[in-house]
């Protein structure tokens, strides 16, 4: 089959349908978005527990993490235990051997 006859049987096959109609002229399908339900997308901080301050953006104006980049262990390379609301002191309360057995 050469080049031609090629382009003959594409000439003369079914037109392509699209599942939700033509595309537009620009090729690019955009849905709009409803009014009024989104929040606000606006500038933040992140304060991380060590004072580093980081400014991105997000629906919240405020964020706070424990550990971010600068004073993560894996980044920093130095081992800081790590204790998200007394797992710790509740861990050892709990399996601390009886001293009066």
């Amino acid at each position: 089959m050469n080049h031609d006859q090629l382009v003959s049987i594409l000439k003369c096959s079914a037109p392509l349908v699209m599942p939700n109609g033509p595309l537009p002229k620009n090729g690019v399908r955009r849905s709009a978005m409803k009014q009024g339900i989104h929040p606000e997308y606006q500038t933040a901080q992140i304060v991380c527990s060590c004072g580093n301050v980081i400014e991105t953006r997000s629906t919240k104006s405020q964020l706070s993490v424990e550990i971010c980049g600068v004073c993560h262990p894996f980044y920093t390379g130095k081992q800081k235990l790590v204790d998200t609301a007394g797992r710790v002191e509740r861990f050892n309360r709990k399996y601390k051997p009886n001293q009066g057995s």
